[in-house]
């Protein structure tokens, strides 16, 4: 069957392996539709993703089609259409067993420190399968992606008409965008590139789009949008050291930043600039079982349209001539889909 390999940083390798024997108890056996590529996955190509390891299959944001199930499955059957919930937990260590299971201790995520859904067919627990009979393959792709923002704005603690600043428009900041909007809040977004805030412009309706400056006038449009207060949550999307190390500027006393990028490199600001105002700074990772079924919903119903994230389509055969056009997309990029079939 048709598969795809990171063998090294910046080297893609496509191959032939065999079809995956009859899932075991408890698995359920998937063909993969549709893979999203996100921020993870280019940084696993560069070799800049701190938790990849290789050789490596990648693709963990995965539109899929049950075709087997094994022995005691019953919460899907042959022929559901499913997103996956990539995170591998243990059940047994200390955060597993209170229910935050994106941080177990022995945790594999497929696609980054185990294969990933870049092959025809695989085997995976079946607990980790999610049914969208009513939604495309596409939209059950980008669940996942979904998910990291709606936890990232959960832990934020985000209510409505609270003022919240996204930093980074790329699909992880759209995520939290998109939740941030479902919670009520008043959104502006902060990013490099104007293509960026025009979409988020034009799509979401946000006026204060701010693209970082040194004269401060960045500060001038977050203070003029907050009534001088700052931000209530600030979120941070970008994974890069100087926007991560700065962003609490952006918040208001007692308010929050939220992290949801990664970078290798070491955050430094002053103790004081923490201290003074009692700002909150929390990091987010990954997503929780509950926040699957809650965006599937939230898809059916219309509330949230992925529609306008998809920019680009790429055929599975295409990827490894094609993959590195993605480190600098096209202007107007905001969303790849790997199509397999």
């Amino acid at each position: 069957m048709k598969t795809l390999y990171f063998d090294e940083p910046e080297k893609i390798r496509a191959t032939q392996t065999d079809a995956p024997d009859a899932p075991g108890p408890g698995q359920a056996q998937v063909k993969t539709h549709r893979v999203g590529v996100c921020g993870t996955d280019l940084g696993g190509y560069m070799g800049k993703f701190p938790f990849f390891k290789y050789p490596r299959i990648p693709g963990h944001e995965l539109g899929v089609e049950v075709v087997a199930v094994g022995e005691g499955v019953t919460n899907v059957k042959v022929g559901d259409k499913c997103s996956v919930e990539p995170y591998m937990n243990c059940g047994e260590c200390y955060p597993c067993k209170k229910g935050n299971t994106n941080c177990c201790t022995k945790l594999e995520v497929i696609g980054v420190m185990c294969d990933g859904g870049l092959r025809e067919r695989f085997n995976i627990r079946a607990d980790k399968l999610h049914v969208g009979n009513n939604l495309s393959y596409e939209q059950l792709a980008l669940v996942e992606t979904l998910a990291i923002g709606c936890h990232a704005i959960d832990r934020g603690g985000v209510e409505q008409g609270d003022d919240v600043l996204i930093i980074g428009a790329g699909p992880i900041g759209l995520s939290a965008l998109e939740f941030a909007r479902v919670k009520g809040a008043r959104i502006a977004v902060m990013d490099l590139s104007q293509d960026r805030l025009n979409f988020c412009k034009q799509t979401y309706g946000i006026e204060c789009g701010i693209v970082p400056e040194q004269d401060g006038s960045d500060m001038s449009q977050a203070l003029e949008f907050t009534h001088g207060n700052g931000f209530a949550l600030v979120v941070d999307a970008t994974g890069h050291q100087g926007s991560m190390s700065s962003a609490m500027k952006y918040c208001a006393p007692t308010g929050g930043l939220v992290y949801i990028g990664i970078t290798k490199q070491d955050l430094v600001f002053p103790h004081v600039a923490i201290h003074k105002p009692e700002v909150t700074i929390l990091p987010s990772r990954n997503a929780l079982p509950k926040d699957f079924p809650y965006i599937i919903d939230l898809i059916e119903k219309g509330t949230i349209d992925t529609g306008p994230w998809i920019t680009r389509r790429m055929a599975f055969d295409d990827v490894p001539e094609q993959f590195v056009e993605l480190i600098t997309p096209a202007p107007g990029t905001i969303k790849t889909v790997i199509e397999m079939d």
